[in-house]
């Protein structure tokens, strides 16, 4: 289930996007509030806009300008919206986001696509751990997606490992949804309770949220321990409620596929130009087909790379490599340049270390500083003196580390919403 504009050339799929910036231009000229008035403002007619480099005459949406307009971005009345979702708030208040009928229809169209693009098919069984409520768009996303596609879903939701290999002994699901570190807590509970895991059918796992590989495609050092214990194909995503919209790696495990049908996708610098080809920027969006709520250039805050070799499975988009981490959370630390995955990619070589935060702060002379409290029940000063000198080898630095109970560190990692773990707090 290739779509064929996936497997275009790199020209034909530009003049097809082109085609369908106009369509939005003149959507949202006619619709958004928001967007009539930035047209408005900086004198942008809809005739200016033909070409994707054309868009670097339009100023860039950020996540502050939807906090503080979140209403003047809706392009249709409450009455057309079917449902309602907000993001989780990582980096200040959540925004509201709501979809239409038709929107719902596209989301369903991207997760299926997303999931072909994985290799899964009609005849697989996926169950889904993660939430399905709370105002979350990804659970849903993703019981769309299933459901267009035609394939089986068991929603247990987010936890509880005992029910999860319940569900897994009982319904034989092919694939899970999932959050990678969790893989490890279902590792943890077959082996304490004779489960096999070579038996369990299980063949991949679509992961979401946490990273899997380092910047080579590689896989890190969380994945490495799945991969150590349970021999299942490890598949990374990257989307964001904003967006709606996924990026998934495909069987050559080489980045996070672009849907050109969907989503117009550039790579900033920090002054908002376009890196060159391969290197990294933050990630800017320009969403498709959205009908209530569609975003021009809307910084995501995520530091990625764009890869536009051929792929081996057919498809001619480029790929999203992994996340380096978000913009906002960059820090200078000692004169070197540190994104939080990092630290915590750096931790997961550390079986003691059983839950981490990563606190950012600035210090009495205004510069930044990092604390990572850890949970680590054996912890010993020669265990702090490893993890710190192993700090040193990779990043240059080392932290300050403070041990912590798992209580402590449960209590920080709880957010507003209950739907995600917080592993970073910025305090600057």
């Amino acid at each position: 289930m290739i779509p064929e504009i996936e497997k275009a050339t790199p020209q034909e799929i530009q003049a097809f996007q082109e085609g369908k910036l106009k369509e939005l231009i003149a959507y949202l000229s006619e619709n958004s509030p928001y967007y009539r008035r930035v047209f408005r403002n900086h004198k942008i007619s809809t005739s200016d806009i033909n070409t994707l480099s054309d868009l670097t005459k339009i100023p860039v949406t950020t996540k502050e300008h939807l906090q503080h307009h979140n209403d003047d971005f809706f392009c249709v009345t409450k009455s057309k919206i079917i449902d309602f979702v907000t993001t989780s708030g990582t980096l200040g208040e959540p925004v509201t986001v709501g979809l239409t009928d038709k929107d719902l229809d596209r989301l369903a169209y991207n997760e299926a696509i997303s999931f072909a693009c994985a290799g899964i098919q009609e005849d697989d069984i996926l169950q889904l751990t993660t939430t399905i409520d709370r105002r979350f768009m990804a659970g849903l996303a993703y019981f769309l997606g299933v459901r267009k596609l035609g394939a089986g879903i068991v929603r247990v939701g987010a936890g509880i490992p005992e029910l999860q290999w319940d569900s897994i002994q009982k319904f034989k699901p092919t694939y899970l949804i999932v959050v990678p570190s969790f893989l490890l807590k279902l590792i943890q509970y077959a082996e304490a309770h004779g489960i096999a895991l070579d038996t369990s059918g299980i063949k991949g796992a679509i992961c979401i949220g946490e990273s899997l590989r380092n910047q080579d495609f590689s896989l890190n050092v969380l994945a490495e321990k799945i991969r150590s214990k349970w021999n299942i194909e490890l598949y990374s995503t990257y989307a964001s409620t904003e967006m709606s919209t996924a990026f998934t790696e495909c069987s050559e495990q080489r980045g996070g596929h672009h849907h050109p049908e969907l989503i117009i996708t550039e790579i900033l610098d920090e002054h908002d130009r376009p890196v060159p080809p391969g290197e990294e920027g933050e990630l800017v969006i320009t969403t498709l087909g959205v009908e209530a709520m569609p975003l021009l250039r809307f910084k995501t805050g995520d530091i990625v790379a764009a890869h536009h070799t051929p792929c081996g499975c057919g498809r001619n988009t480029l790929r999203l490599g992994p996340v380096v981490g978000r913009k906002k959370q960059m820090i200078k630390y000692k004169g070197t340049t540190l994104y939080p995955p990092a630290m915590g990619n750096l931790l997961n070589d550390f079986s003691e270390v059983k839950s981490h935060v990563v606190e950012i702060y600035h210090n009495a002379i205004g510069t930044d500083e990092i604390l990572i409290k850890i949970c680590a029940p054996k912890a010993s000063d020669t265990l702090l003196a490893q993890i710190r000198d192993h700090f040193r080898s990779k990043l240059r630095v080392s932290p300050t580390i403070e041990l912590c109970s798992r209580e402590e560190i449960q209590q920080l990692q709880l957010s507003k919403l209950g739907r995600k773990p917080i592993g970073v707090i910025d305090r600057r």
